[in-house]
């Protein structure tokens, strides 16, 4: 292949659809402004069964999107939709299709258009660094240098026997046995490139008009790096990948917002700046959270602030699908897991929901078991949609003897569904829905600045959100006795508190808390 030619071309190709754009319709789907999202992640095998099989699908999904609205979200972000021999479809065989499963390429746009229409906005999660065994562009170029797809992958040898593998395991085990090959894909390619931007595109808008019209909102870039795995294959990818991909994506989709997954799971800081990411996952600040230790907090807000540049955003959570779920790192302690919801559902950035956090749902990684992918299915594990475990709807697709299944963390009847929770005012799947209501209500937690109080050796975290003359003042001890917050006396004197998750009821801001005890305080 001629490399300059080549390269040429790939640049071309992204001059022409940035010309594009300025001849295209630009009706997008409806959308909230970027800091008032709410994101949502699903695990799309475990999240609704809609035809009996025990596994998630996407009409399923659509079925419940009503709940997602009602409960306030406002994006809804997948895991990977693509066929993989892996349970949880990254690493794929095929990057242009729906895992069938999943059911049909008709049934995803089915559910594009039906979560467009309630005012939700859809992510799509991608990872196309690799290619699992029994992709064509390597199934086809084994042993043959010549294929098409030959200079798709990278190879360890010039007879193409041996594909560079992914981290350096020639496979990795799935849940069910079988040992999967996983091979590199070589970014450096410029129809490796071409063909990465018509894929984007395609999800982005399907109708190839610029209207955006059953196009994704946005894509999370799963394992981003700047030199993949550290091997110095594909490296410079922030330059010459992701940011002419993303130029390009834009130049289509003004709109579209771009999450990253960095790798090392560090601040981000590179991500948003070199990468040209338009957001993170505020992953120090996660492990700061789930300690409860009001100093960490503090210290990881500050360190997060300072590495997130104008106009880009942070990804608030406690939870997702590679880590602990965090009533289990809490112990099931119902104040603790109200504490922390409050927490980051009022700090400056853009929340994140996994699902079946709202109900506090249990699960960590296996231990003691041998390596494959299952030992992450008690954190994936089928959302609770009724008391009875076994109930239509709940997709248990891990069921058999294996431990993910007799050592599962969600049994019937263990208070933990959205059945049960909904008829108890006091559950936490009302606490999420009460403080979501909140941040949608008051645009001060949306779009306000930040300001840390109490900045002291106290246990009392005092966080207040401003925006002009409305103000918000979370208030949650995190220790182990009743304290008092140590506030300026501009805030306990003439400001009117109102106690907004208390009924509105005037309130003073230097009231003692109880241990774990949350105040949400605001001006009228």
């Amino acid at each position: 292949m001629n490399l300059m030619k080549s390269t040429l071309t790939w640049v071309a190709t992204i001059v022409l659809a940035m010309a594009a754009s300025s001849t295209r319709a630009s009706t997008a789907p409806p959308r909230v402004q970027p800091a008032d999202e709410v994101f949502y992640q699903i695990f799309e095998r475990s999240f609704r069964d809609s035809n009996g099989d025990r596994v998630g699908d996407l009409e399923g999904l659509t079925s419940q999107l009503d709940y997602l609205k009602q409960l306030g979200i406002t994006s809804i972000l997948l895991t990977p939709l693509q066929p993989s021999p892996y349970y949880h479809n990254y690493f794929a065989t095929d990057f242009k299709a729906i895992e069938p499963a999943y059911g049909s390429m008709d049934d995803y746009f089915a559910f594009v258009r039906a979560a467009h229409a309630r005012g939700l906005k859809v992510y799509l999660d991608e990872e196309f660094q690799y290619v699992a065994e029994g992709h064509p562009w390597w199934r086809e170029s084994i042993g043959r240098p010549h294929a098409k797809y030959a200079d798709y992958l990278l190879w360890r040898d010039p007879e193409h026997r041996t594909a560079e593998p992914f981290l350096d395991h020639a496979t990795w085990a799935g849940y069910d046995g079988r040992q999967i090959g996983i091979a590199m894909v070589d970014l450096n390619q410029p129809a490796v490139k071409r063909y990465f931007l018509d894929l984007l595109l395609f999800w982005a808008d399907p109708h190839d008009d610029g209207s955006g019209r059953d196009g994704v909102d946005g894509f999370r870039i799963d394992h981003m790096m700047d030199d993949l795995d550290h091997k110095g294959l594909d490296k410079n990818m922030f330059a010459d990948f992701w940011t002419p991909l993303f130029r390009a994506l834009k130049a289509r989709r003004p709109e579209l917002r771009i999450l990253a997954e960095q790798a090392g799971w560090g601040y981000g800081q590179e991500f948003l700046t070199r990468g040209h990411a338009d957001l993170v996952f505020a992953f120090p600040l996660r492990g700061a959270l789930v300690q409860l230790d009001k100093q960490a907090i503090v210290k990881a807000l500050r360190a997060t602030a300072a590495a997130t540049p104008p106009g880009k955003d942070q990804v608030i959570m406690l939870e997702n699908h590679d880590i602990d779920r965090f009533m289990s790192l809490v112990d099931g302690d119902q104040a603790k897991a109200r504490a922390g919801a409050a927490i980051a559902l009022m700090l400056k950035g853009e929340p994140l929901i996994y699902y079946g956090q709202e109900l506090g749902m249990r699960g960590r990684p296996l231990q003691n078991a041998p390596v494959s992918d299952g030992i992450q299915i008690p954190m994936r594990e089928a959302f609770r949609w009724k008391a009875d475990l076994a109930a239509p709807g709940s997709a248990t697709w891990y069921q058999g003897p294996q431990r993910w299944w007799t050592e599962r963390y969600n049994r019937s009847n263990d208070g933990v569904s959205l059945e049960e929770e909904q008829a108890r005012p006091d559950s936490l799947y009302h606490w999420y829905q009460k403080l979501l209501a909140l941040r949608h209500a008051r645009p001060e937690l949306r779009e306000g600045s930040q300001r840390i109080l109490c900045d002291d050796a106290s246990a009392v975290l005092c966080i207040l959100r401003e925006q002009g003359a409305r103000r918000t003042l979370l208030l949650v001890n995190l220790g182990h006795t009743d304290a008092r917050p140590s506030l300026e006396p501009a805030l306990t004197g003439d400001i009117p508190w109102v106690d907004l998750l208390g009924g509105g009821a005037g309130a003073a801001a230097d009231t003692v808390l109880h241990p774990m005890q949350v105040r949400v305080l605001g001006t009228r």
